[in-house]
């Protein structure tokens, strides 16, 4: 549940995530370490299911990962919830469906999502997020779109593509 890479408007979308100076970006311990997720996942106990299922799922594909371990093994010493949740031996695939997000520039966000598998490469997987036309959260994307475009301004990316980038020198 690593984020591997996103487009502008998928780094706006789960800017929340990205707050966190933890790397890689990783949406389960997000979900079940940082309060912040409560806010952002109206829906939280479903959504925390699902993710632990999905968990679950892929140890049972991969049980020799180790860095699935380790994820597993630091949320279940640091969160009750996730513990709790992964006793429960629940197994999902999870390709398609609608997910609501309380963005906390943009407000509620209804948006259907899909998963589609790389098949060059076995295990990332890309996902694919619209709204509906003519509903708030198209408004919401769009406004969140504009908002993600000022902010790459301010982090030295301009909206033709162009990039600055800053170092920090360790000397």
């Amino acid at each position: 549940m690593d984020f591997l890479a996103a487009n502008r408007l998928g780094y706006a979308l789960y800017s929340e995530m990205f707050a966190d100076p933890v790397r890689p970006v990783n949406s389960a311990r997000f979900m079940f370490l940082n309060p912040r997720s409560h806010d952002f996942y109206p829906n939280w106990d479903h959504i925390a299911d699902n993710t632990v299922a999905i968990l679950r799922g892929a140890a049972g594909r991969n049980p020799y990962d180790e860095n699935l371990s380790n994820l597993v093994g630091e949320l279940s010493t640091r969160s009750d919830d996730f513990r709790t949740r992964w006793a429960a031996h629940d197994v999902r695939l999870h390709r398609t469906g609608v997910k609501r997000l309380q963005h906390p520039v943009v407000g509620v966000l209804d948006l259907t999502y899909e998963a589609m598998e790389l098949p060059a490469d076995q295990g990332p997987t890309m996902f694919t997020y619209t709204a509906e036309p003519g509903t708030p959260s198209e408004d919401g994307l769009k406004l969140l779109a504009s908002w993600a475009a000022t902010q790459d301004l301010v982090d030295g990316v301009t909206t033709d593509g162009t990039v600055s980038v800053r170092q920090q020198r360790s000397d």
